[in-house]
Parts: C-alpha cells; sequence; structure tokens
C-alpha cells in the first residue's frame, strides 16, 4: 500500500543531468522546502508538511540516493557530496519557480540544507537545521568511547566495498537498529511507515553508504574552506537538537554560533525523529522562523 501525504501530490521532478527527486508538492503561499534524514525518506513530514501547507507551498523531495529519487552510481567523490545534493535542491526550487524559499531539513537533510545556505546564500530566505552539527565539527567532537554511538559514520566512511557488502547483508537489521535507538517514542513510527522506510533503504544501500562516505572525505574539504575564508550562513537560522552537548561533552550553541550570525538554537526533549515524535513543536518552530 502506497503512504502519501495527505492533500499533497507526488512529483518526479529532473535536477541535474539523469537525476530526477521524488517530491511530494501541496498547499500555497511562500516556498518551504523540507528535507528527510536518515534512515527516512519524505515520509517523515507527514504530519508537520500539510500544517505548513495551510499557509506555505511546501516541498517535500526525497534526496538524490534516497526513496523513490535517482540513485547515481558514485563514479566521482562528489557524486554524493553535499555540494551537489545541495544543487540537486537549488535544481528542485528552479523546476518549481522558485526564485528564494525557506529551508528546513532534518539529519542527512539539515546537512545538505547547511551547504545549500552556504552555497546559494541569496536563494534562502530562512534555514531551519534539526538535529545536527556541522560535518567539520561532528567529526571533531567525536572522542575516544563516546564516539561509539556514531559507529555507522566510521563505517560508512571506509573504502567502497566491505561497507555495502556489511550492510546489504542485513540491510533491515542495520536501518532498523537506527529507527530503535534513535527515538523515545515507540509509537512515533508506525509499522506501515517502518516497513517503507527499511525497504526504501534496502534498495538504497550503495548510494546511501556513498552519501556518509562523503561526510568523511569531499564534505569536510567544502566546510574547512568556507571556515577558513569567513565564509557564514547569513539568513536567520534555527537550529534544533537532543542535548548532545551533555552526552558527549561539547557546547552546541557555541559550536553553532561561528556560523551563523542570526541564530536561535533549541534543545528538544523529544528523541531524533522529532518531527514524527514531537510534529506540532516542530511545526511551530518553523512557523516562528518564516516570521523572522
Amino acid at each position: 500500500m502506497d503512504i502519501i501525504i495527505e492533500g499533497f501530490e507526488t512529483r518526479s521532478i529532473g535536477v541535474a543531468d539523469g537525476v530526477e527527486l521524488n517530491a511530494a508538492v501541496g498547499g500555497a503561499g511562500p516556498a518551504l522546502v523540507l528535507i528527510h534524514g536518515f534512515p527516512q525518506t519524505h515520509l517523515m513530514w507527514r504530519h508537520v508538511a500539510p500544517v505548513l501547507a495551510e499557509r506555505h507551498t511546501v516541498v517535500c523531495p526525497d534526496l538524490r540516493g534516497y526513496g523513490a529519487s535517482s540513485k547515481p552510481e558514485a563514479v566521482a567523490e562528489d557524486t554524493y557530496s553535499k555540494r551537489t545534493m545541495a544543487a540537486d535542491i537549488v535544481g528542485l526550487a528552479d523546476a518549481l519557480a522558485f526564485d528564494r524559499f525557506a529551508l528546513v531539513g532534518h539529519d542527512r537533510g539539515a546537512h545538505v540544507a547547511f551547504r545549500v545556505g552556504l552555497d546559494h546564500p541569496n536563494r534562502i530566505s530562512h534555514l531551519g537545521l534539526l538535529d545536527i552539527v556541522p560535518t567539520l565539527d561532528t567529526w571533531n567532537v567525536l572522542h575516544g568511547v563516546r564516539a561509539a554511538v556514531a559507529f555507522h559514520l566510521y563505517l560508512m566512511a571506509q573504502p567502497p566495498g566491505l561497507p555495502e557488502q556489511m550492510i546489504a547483508g542485513s540491510a533491515d537489521a542495520f536501518f532498523g537498529h537506527f529507527l530503535d535507538i534513535w527515538s523515545m517514542s515507540s509509537d512515533a513510527i508506525p509499522t506501515d511507515v517502518r516497513a517503507e522506510y527499511l525497504r526504501a533503504c534496502r534498495d538504497a544501500v550503495p548510494s546511501i553508504v556513498a552519501d556518509y562516505r562523503a561526510t568523511a572525505t569531499v564534505d569536510i574539504e567544502h566546510d574547512q574552506a568556507d571556515l577558513d575564508a569567513g565564509n557564514r550562513l547569513t539568513m536567520p537560522v534555527t537550529v534544533v537538537q537532543q542535548d548532545w552537548g551533555r552526552q558527549l561533552g561539547f557546547d552546541a550553541t557555541a559550536i553553532w554560533r561561528p556560523w551563523a550570525s542570526d541564530l536561535q538554537h533549541f534543545t528538544t526533549q523529544a528523541g531524533h525523529f522529532m518531527a514524527e515524535e514531537a510534529p506540532e513543536d516542530v511545526a511551530t518552530l518553523i512557523l516562528n522562523l518564516v516570521k523572522r
């Protein structure tokens, strides 16, 4: 059974040579793009998007390599760089005739949104980032046994071959592990949605690994170059996170402050999948962001 976001139309939209993004589109008003995280698809916004669509034209794409979007072979190190994936989002906006738009991303989608904000600041009116720190800072804050919580980052950073083979050999267990341990509510992801997430990930192991591998290579280079050049996010930015700092021993707000001149930083009591665990709170935070 197909699962849809109520009131939304599903479309396949060309964004680059040979790459189409599957996207749910609904509502009317100023443009707002919502990007999903791992190990999910655009369906993670199924509760939030209809609320936002009362005031906005809302677009929820599957990232390249995920869901029903194109999954090009990673023939170069930048095939799944956040810079390339950010260009996809701008291509999506171009195809929909959005000159400027608000952008909110969760997890992997937040890393892509962060890169859109740095590479295409004139296109982004407001930026929301859910439960990440920038890629460069992510690696810098992981130390010792505490870094075991992010074992998947190290696994998928390995050269092509072994990570793909290991994950594909037990895909449902691997991806299901994160759906289980990152949620504080067993009701947040119902059985049918969980099954869809697992199916989508099972069909996308090489591209998901390539996305994560880029995070340990070319994405770091891009972040460092921006940091060295003094490039920062210039639009209003809202960051919402779990209390990672307490768990891993760092000050999350202090990490974000050098990257954004107009920053609001909040800590959530929900789990990682906050748009599914606390959709009303997330919708309110987004609406407050776009009013700034």
